[in-house]
């Protein structure tokens, strides 16, 4: 059984008796409520009354194929591959497994949890169930490793423009992978790559965007935000949401391929969420004031014994205290 089947059937918020759920997914009562003890140990509340039933005791936004499909454009959607999960171990890693034969030049992996979700350097990413966006992307680029300088700046950049779209104000971009609103973590990227150094580039991008997360989660060991808590009016659902990621990521890595970073240079920087602060470099401990980004997409740290330049995958930056 499967965790969207039970929750659709309760996703209307009224009553339902073990034995109407059973019959409805054409299992036993006990399947019933192994499984609905499975998602509340999850984070889902689920209110239990003798006599009553079961129900939800909030709404659960699920993620739906067939919407997300619906609302990409058509002759983009022709071109992928999707697949959505209850779960996974990793979105990037499902797919950094898969072969390259499914037939569309893109392959996508969403889940509505993951069970070892990574950030950058092999952090845990917290990856709670029916909150966020868990989403990754793996496509050939032209021109091998040597022209991907600055690819996780662009997913950014396009990342943002979706967002603001929808109803996202205030948004900011932090070198190299995070988006952040007053300071506190909504997104972050990870890249990884699969294949030769020369020649088309298998590129995974991976996507964790926060949503409806809430304060029961403790797993999160810095400030973070969320799109319900950013911008309530919004009235965020993920599979809009998905769609509209999936679309300007695609778009913009056309741009990418043909232009290159410079494209999309003049835009991240007026979004630097670092620009004229100060900042301290880890594990260096170098300390100075955020300069911008040259025409590759390395940081500048302006520094007492002047310009320093930072790269990706070599340096994380935190705000001085």
């Amino acid at each position: 059984m499967k965790d969207n089947a039970l929750l659709s059937l309760l996703s209307d918020g009224e009553w339902h008796s073990g034995e109407d759920l059973a019959r409805s997914l054409g299992v036993s009562r006990t399947a019933v409520w192994k499984h609905l003890n499975r998602v509340m140990g999850q984070g889902v509340r689920v209110e239990r009354v003798r006599g009553k039933g079961y129900r939800l005791v909030e709404t659960i936004d699920l993620l739906d194929k067939e919407i997300i499909i619906a609302g990409l454009p058509s002759l983009m959607s022709k071109r992928l591959s999707i697949d959505v999960f209850d779960a996974v171990d990793s979105t990037n890693a499902y797919l950094m497994q898969q072969s390259d034969d499914s037939g569309r030049s893109v392959r996508i992996c969403i889940a509505d949890r993951q069970t070892e979700g990574r950030g950058r350097r092999g952090r845990a990413w917290s990856s709670p169930a029916g909150e966020n966006i868990y989403l990754s992307m793996a496509l050939r680029l032209a021109g091998g490793f040597a022209a991907l300088e600055g690819l996780s700046l662009v997913v950014g950049v396009a990342l943002l423009r979706a967002l603001e779209r929808l109803g996202l104000k205030g948004a900011a971009l932090k070198w190299p992978n995070d988006v952040l609103v007053d300071a506190r973590k909504l997104a972050g990227i990870l890249i990884e790559l699969k294949g030769e150094l020369e020649g088309a580039a298998r590129v995974v991008i991976g996507i964790g965007l926060n949503v409806h997360m809430s304060d029961r989660d403790k797993q999160v060991d810095q400030p973070w935000v969320s799109l319900d808590q950013a911008s309530p009016d919004a009235g965020w659902k993920r599979n809009d949401i998905v769609a509209a990621v999936i679309a300007e990521t695609l778009g913009a890595l056309e741009v990418f391929e043909q232009e290159g970073f410079a494209a999309y240079r003049d835009e991240w920087q007026r979004h630097d969420a670092l620009l004229g602060i100060a900042i301290r470099t880890e594990p260096d401990g170098d300390e100075g004031v955020g300069a911008g980004i040259d025409q590759a997409g390395a940081y500048l740290l302006k520094t007492a014994k002047g310009q320093k330049v930072l790269r990706a995958g070599e340096i994380s930056i935190r705000r001085q205290t």
